[in-house]
C-alpha cells in the first residue's frame, strides 16, 4: 500500500492494486485512515512534541529496531 501511495508500484501492480480497492470497502477505509495519518503527521514539527513524548518515541523505536 504504502508503493502505491507514493506511485512507487510498476504499472501492472498498481492496476492490481487499484482493481482491488473497486471491491473492497474495508480497503478502501484502510486507504483513507493511512492518507488521514500522513496528512495529519506531516504538520507537525518537532516543537510540537513535548520532551517527555519525544524520548518515549525514540526509546519505543530503538527497542523496536532491535526486536
Amino acid at each position: 500500500m504504502s508503493d502505491w501511495l507514493e506511485a512507487a508500484l510498476p504499472a501492472d501492480e498498481a492496476t492490481l492494486f487499484e482493481q482491488h480497492l473497486n471491491f473492497c470497502d474495508g480497503c478502501i477505509w484502510y486507504v483513507d485512515q493511512i492518507r488521514t495519518t500522513v496528512a495529519t503527521v506531516g504538520r507537525i514539527t518537532e516543537e510540537d512534541v513535548p520532551p517527555d513524548t519525544r524520548e518515549k518515541l525514540l526509546t519505543a523505536f530503538r527497542e523496536w529496531k532491535r526486536t
